[in-house]
């Protein structure tokens, strides 16, 4: 698997996220929307009557269309150092494409929730003084994450070094 780019002066070249984060949401998609049509069977099936806990059918309609947008939506986010920014592009109806001067990165930091780490994901933090620049990329292999947190780090030193 890829694990990232050299960083040339060329053409970018992306890298898509791995497969985990796509599974992990998945998962809980699944588990989300099983509880809720069980719930929603059992309130309906007793408060208004049997007929009612029908109803409930539409969760499963909504775990077959949130499946679909949650494997488009993860195809849809990848990244892309270059000489002098990293970029990340995500979104499938909205497009959005970050551009983050590796000279105007403050911190950049890795952090992994109790479900990441269980599927073993990271997620790298960019932090910049404008607020609304700051970027993330989710469910990153944690080697990966590092060795992304080490590198923007040591580009972000070498760029502001004459600020």
């Amino acid at each position: 698997m890829e694990t990232g780019t050299t960083g040339g002066v060329g053409r970018a070249e992306w890298v898509g996220l791995p497969g985990g984060l796509l599974t992990l949401r998945r998962l809980l998609l699944v588990i989300w929307t099983t509880v809720l049509t069980a719930v929603t069977a059992v309130v309906l099936g007793l408060a208004v009557g049997p007929a009612w806990a029908a109803a409930a059918g539409v969760w499963p309609a909504v775990l077959v269309w949130g499946w679909v947008l949650l494997g488009r939506n993860w195809r849809s986010w990848r990244y892309a150092e270059r000489a002098d920014d990293l970029l990340i592009s995500r979104g499938v109806l909205w497009r959005e494409e970050t551009a983050v001067p590796y000279g105007r990165m403050q911190l950049v930091e890795v952090t992994s929730g109790p479900l990441e780490r269980r599927f073993g994901l990271a997620s790298v933090q960019l932090h910049t003084a404008a607020a609304a620049t700051d970027a993330k990329i989710p469910g990153l292999v944690p080697a990966e994450a590092e060795r992304l947190r080490d590198r923007l780090t040591e580009l972000g030193e070498a760029r502001s070094a004459g600020l």
